[in-house]
C-alpha cells in the first residue's frame, strides 16, 4: 500500500478497519491472526482459508475496460434520472414540494419526508453528544471504582479479570438505568417488568421448557405491545373491577410521563433478540456442553469469537444485574448491532485485541463519510417525497420509475447504515466490539443467499445460532430434506418480518424471499461449479445470467416490503413492460446489471487473492 494520504483512504476502506471478523475466521483469535499476517513467513494475509483457488486478476484485461466504458455512461445516467425529475423545471414538483424541508447543500432542499429517516437525522446530534459523554463518565466510574489486584498480579489473570467484569457491568447497569429512565419516563417500569419475567423464564422453568417458554412470551410481546400501543398504564387499571377515579388519574399521568423517547415500543424490538439470546444462551450453559475457556485448554484473555460467542460464562454471571446492564447497554440499546449474552460477558472481562485507537479512529472517519453520502442523497434525489404525493405514476418513464425505486432501495440502507455505524463506533470507543452490520453497499449484491447474511449481518448471526440452526439447517439433497429446509428457511424469515413489524406486506416479503432462494439453490445442484472447472469464462458468464435474474427478484421483493408495497412493484413492473421504450430500458438495464455483477465477481475475487473468502 502506498503511502500518504492515498494511502490512508485506502487504509478507511480496507475490510479490516469495518470489521476484524471479515478478514479473521471466527475459530482464530484476532491477536494470532494480527501476528501471522505481520510474520513474513506466516499464513496468508487475513490468516483465512486457503481451501479456494482465486483466479487471475482480470482487471486490466480488455473485457473489463469494455466494463468500465459502460460505467461511464450507466452510472451518472442512474443519478441523472431521479435528479431530473425532482427538479423544481420538473412540471410534477408543485405536488411533492411540500414534503421538502430546508437544505444546507448547494442550495438544494432535503427529502426528510419519511418519519423514520426524519428521527434518525434529528437525533443524530444526541448520538455524538452520548458518544462522547458515556465513554467521560465510565473513566470517572473507573476512578471511584478501581479495580484492585494484588501486587504482581497480571491483567489478564482470573481475578484481573472478575474485577474488570464487576467494574464494566456495575456502570452498565447503573448508566443504563439513567438512560431507561430518561429515554421512556414511565415506561422504563414497563421494560424492567418484561425483563423480569423473561428472567423468571429462564431461571425458575425447567430447562427443557425454556426455549419454548421463551420463544412464545417474546413472540407475544412482539406482537401485543404494538397491538396494544406500548401497553398504557390506563389500559390495564380499566380491567381492574371498580377502580377508584384516584387510579385512573395516576395511570393518566404515569402514561403522559414518557420520556424523550414515549414510543418505546417501536424500539424495543432489538431488546427482543437479547432477551432471547440471554435465555437461551443460559439454557445451553445449563447442559454444560461447553465448559470453561480453561477446560478446553484455551487463552481466556485471547479467544477468538466462535469462543466468545459459544463458550458458557460461568453460572454466576447469569444474575438478573448482569443480564439488565447487558439488555440495556446504552451504545447498543436503540438499535444494535447484536451482541450475544455471552460475548458480551467475554469482552466485559477481557478487551478485545480488535480494538485499537488507529482503527477506531478510521471506522469513526467511515461514519463521517456515510453520513455525508446520506446527505447528498437526500438533497438531490426527492424519491420519498414523490411517493407520498401519491403521484400517478402513468407520468413516469419507465426509466424514472425503476430507478426512483432503485434509489429508495438505496435511502433505506442508507438510514439503516448511519445509525448502526454510529452506534458500534459508539461501542467501539467503550471498548466492546459487535459485529458489523452492512457488509455491502446495497449495490454490491448479487446472491439472494448472500445479501441476506451482509443485510444485517449481526442480525443474521443471530438467527443462526438462536433458529437456523436448532432448527437443523438446510439440506437438499432428497425431496424430504428440501421440504423441511423450505420450511426452516419460513420459519426463519417470517420470524424476521414479524420482528420488523406485524405487517401483511411483511409478511410477504418473507415468503418472496424464500421463494427466491430456491431458483439460485436449484441452479447450484444442476451447475455445479466442478463440472464447469475446464470452462471458467463460460461459467462465469452463466452464474452472471442467473445473477441478473436474482438482482431483479431482490428489487422486486424488497419494493414489496419496504419500498411501496406490491401497489408500487405492480406499477415498476407494469412500467417495465408498457411499450417499446419499457422494454428497451429493461433490456439496457440488464446488460448494465449484467456489466456491474461481472465487477462484483471480481472485487470477491480480489479478496480472496488475499486470503479473505467472505461467502457473500
Amino acid at each position: 500500500m502506498g503511502g500518504g494520504i492515498l494511502g490512508f483512504i485506502r487504509s478507511i476502506y480496507q475490510l479490516d478497519t469495518l470489521d476484524t471478523r471479515f478478514t479473521t475466521p471466527s475459530s482464530v483469535p484476532y491477536k494470532l491472526a494480527a501476528e501471522a499476517r505481520n510474520d513474513p513467513h506466516g499464513a496468508q494475509e487475513g490468516g483465512l482459508s486457503k481451501g479456494k483457488k482465486a483466479e487471475r486478476s482480470k482487471w486490466s484485461t480488455p473485457e473489463f475496460y469494455l466494463y468500465y466504458l459502460v460505467f461511464l455512461v450507466a452510472v451518472p445516467y442512474m443519478f441523472w434520472v431521479p435528479f431530473e425529475v425532482s427538479r423544481e423545471s420538473d412540471p410534477r414538483y408543485p405536488k411533492f414540494q411540500r414534503y421538502l424541508s430546508g437544505g444546507w447543500m448547494l442550495g438544494r432542499k432535503v427529502d426528510v419526508s419519511d418519519s423514520q429517516l426524519r428521527t434518525i437525522r434529528g437525533k443524530i446530534p444526541h448520538i455524538f453528544g452520548l458518544l462522547v459523554v458515556q465513554p467521560l463518565l465510565r473513566r470517572v466510574w473507573k476512578l471511584f471504582k478501581p479495580t484492585r489486584l494484588e501486587p504482581g498480579a497480571s491483567e489478564t489473570s482470573p481475578r484481573a479479570a472478575e474485577a474488570r467484569l464487576e467494574q464494566r457491568i456495575s456502570f452498565d447497569a447503573f448508566f443504563g438505568a439513567i438512560l431507561l429512565t430518561a429515554l421512556h419516563g414511565t415506561s422504563g417500569l414497563k421494560i424492567l417488568g418484561l425483563l423480569w419475567l423473561n428472567y423468571q423464564i429462564a431461571t425458575r422453568l425447567p430447562r427443557k421448557v425454556v426455549p419454548w417458554a421463551t420463544w412464545i412470551f417474546n413472540l407475544y410481546i412482539l406482537v401485543t405491545m404494538k397491538v396494544y400501543d406500548g401497553y398504557r398504564f390506563k389500559t390495564f387499571v380499566n380491567l381492574i373491577p371498580f377502580a377508584p377515579d384516584s387510579l385512573l388519574d395516576l395511570a393518566s399521568w404515569m402514561d403522559s410521563q414518557q420520556g424523550l423517547l414515549n414510543r418505546w415500543h417501536i424500539l424495543f424490538n432489538i431488546t427482543i433478540l437479547r432477551l432471547i439470546s440471554f435465555n437461551l444462551d443460559y439454557a445451553w450453559m445449563t447442559d454444560r456442553q461447553g465448559g470453561s475457556p480453561i477446560e478446553k485448554q484455551l487463552d481466556p484473555a485471547s479467544l477468538s469469537e466462535r469462543d466468545r460467542v459459544g463458550t458458557p460464562a460461568p453460572k454466576s454471571n447469569y444474575s438478573f444485574r448482569n443480564y439488565f446492564a447487558y439488555a440495556i447497554y446504552a451504545p447498543l440499546y436503540l438499535a444494535g448491532p447484536i451482541l450475544t449474552f455471552n460475548d458480551y460477558i467475554s469482552q466485559c472481562r477481557y478487551k478485545s485485541a480488535s480494538i485499537e485507537l488507529s482503527r477506531t479512529v478510521k471506522y469513526g472517519i467511515r461514519c463521517l463519510l456515510v453520513l455525508l453520502a446520506m446527505e447528498f442523497v437526500l438533497h438531490f434525489n426527492y424519491v420519498n417525497a414523490i411517493s407520498n404525493a401519491r403521484p400517478d405514476w402513468s407520468t413516469y418513464t419507465p426509466a424514472q420509475i425503476a430507478l426512483l425505486s432503485f434509489f429508495k432501495l438505496h435511502i433505506i440502507w442508507l438510514k439503516l447504515l448511519v445509525p448502526w455505524r454510529l452506534f458500534r463506533f459508539w461501542a467501539l470507543v467503550d471498548g466492546i466490539d459487535p459485529p458489523e452490520n452492512m457488509l455491502r453497499c446495497v449495490s454490491d449484491n448479487y446472491s439472494t443467499l448472500s445479501f441476506w447474511r451482509s443485510w444485517h449481518r449481526s442480525f443474521y448471526r443471530w438467527t443462526l445460532r438462536y433458529i437456523y440452526i436448532p432448527l437443523g439447517g438446510s439440506n437438499f439433497r432428497t425431496l424430504v430434506s428440501s421440504a423441511y429446509s423450505i420450511i426452516t428457511y419460513l420459519a426463519v424469515f417470517m420470524f424476521v418480518a414479524i420482528w420488523h413489524d406485524v405487517d401483511f406486506q411483511l409478511l410477504v416479503w418473507s415468503w418472496l424471499i424464500v421463494a427466491f432462494f430456491l431458483p439460485e439453490i436449484a441452479a447450484g445442484y444442476l451447475f455445479p461449479r466442478k463440472k464447469w472447472e475446464g470452462r471458467p469464462t463460460a461459467y462465469r458468464m452463466l452464474c452472471c445470467v442467473g445473477a441478473v435474474g436474482n438482482v431483479l427478484m431482490m428489487i422486486s421483493a424488497n419494493v414489496v416490503g419496504f419500498g411501496g408495497g406490491v401497489d408500487a412493484m405492480k406499477a415498476l413492473w407494469e412500467g417495465l413492460f408498457r411499450g417499446l421504450s419499457g422494454i428497451s430500458f429493461l433490456t439496457g438495464s440488464c446488460i448494465a446489471l449484467f456489466v456491474g455483477i461481472q465487477v462484483m465477481f471480481e472485487i470477491r475475487q480480489s479478496e480472496l487473492r488475499k486470503g479473505i473468502d467472505l461467502k457473500c
